[in-house]
């Protein structure tokens, strides 16, 4: 039987799930795990998902009344190694760290990107980390995209991971960017109330669906405009994967540069979107005190700044 890595699940002998009725097997699947359709298709060969006590195939239709199992294999044993790499830690104590993650950097081990990540530098520059996240995402309270710049809260210990965890799924915890975005916004404000789910056409990218979606909201707010380009501020009020990328180019005014939700061809060349997490604020586990940290943005983003401005005069 094929190992497979899987991570971020509670493993059981076998678990139940609740799946949309008329899907194909292996769809509902991923939308319910939000794990690859490979994967799935994987465990569905292997005979590790039951369809009322039965064995189906991937395009099997789920039905009414359906009773759909998973057995999951084991976890691989990893071992991920600690690297001596540049981080910026903006602030550090015994329970937490911030770090201010460069655009291009990864921020944990996964498939493809094994070394140079974030986690391969923090476990070289610290001895205690979270591991509520398991052993690829020691510390890991929440991420932001490879080429997304900016500041990351990271966990030193279990107790502060879940009070960090549950500020931000309570929306107590905020979030500020700043992206360079196609097109000029016409409103000095707004906000974005759009469920965000797996794209049915690419299950590689997200999407505003309506079905098998989960609340997404941004507020943005213009700061500068320029000749088919605005730079704006965007807060998150929910956490979704991609939610300012999806939720932008929603707007028809994709992030500068974004590979996945932009156009092909940009005049720039950039590779990787133009978005930086500059603030983030939340109450120290501990203390109890209101932490805040700034960061600007990067030199390649202030350089694309600087010619915008000079097109426009």
């Amino acid at each position: 039987m094929k190992e497979h890595l899987v991570d971020e699940i509670i493993y059981e002998e076998w678990s139940k799930i609740e799946v949309p009725i008329g899907m194909r097997l292996d769809v509902a699947l991923v939308d319910k795990t939000e794990k690859s359709r490979g994967f799935i298709q994987n465990l569905i060969t292997e005979d590790r998902v039951l369809v009322n006590g039965q064995s189906k195939k991937s395009n099997y239709k789920v039905q009414e009344e359906d009773i759909i199992e998973i057995n999951y294999p084991e976890p691989k044993e990893l071992n991920v190694e600690a690297e001596n790499l540049d981080l910026e830690i903006v602030y550090e104590d015994d329970d937490l760290l911030v770090v201010n993650k460069p655009q291009g950097m990864v921020v944990h081990p996964a498939p493809g990107s094994w070394s140079g990540t974030m986690v391969n530098a923090l476990l070289y520059h610290c001895r205690n980390l979270s591991s509520i996240n398991g052993v690829i995402r020691p510390g890991i309270v929440h991420r932001i995209d490879k080429d997304t710049s900016g500041l990351l809260i990271v966990a030193k210990n279990n107790i502060s991971h879940n009070s960090l965890a549950l500020q931000i799924k309570e929306h107590t915890a905020h979030r500020r960017y700043r992206a360079i975005v196609h097109g000029v916004l016409s409103e000095p404000s707004g906000t974005i109330d759009a469920s965000i789910g797996r794209d049915p056409r690419d299950r590689k990218k997200m999407a505003v669906v309506f079905q098998n979606s989960k609340e997404a909201i941004t507020h943005y707010y213009v700061l500068q405009r320029f000749i088919q380009f605005t730079e704006i501020r965007a807060v998150l009020e929910t956490g979704r994967t991609h939610q300012i990328r999806v939720h932008m180019a929603y707007l028809k005014h994709p992030v500068l540069g974004d590979p996945l939700y932009g156009p092909k061809n940009n005049p720039f060349n950039i590779k990787g979107q133009i978005l930086h997490a500059e603030n983030l604020k939340f109450i120290h586990p501990t203390t109890g005190k209101e932490m805040e940290f700034n960061t600007d943005p990067p030199r390649s983003y202030q350089e694309i700044l600087t010619n915008l401005a000079a097109i426009n005069t």
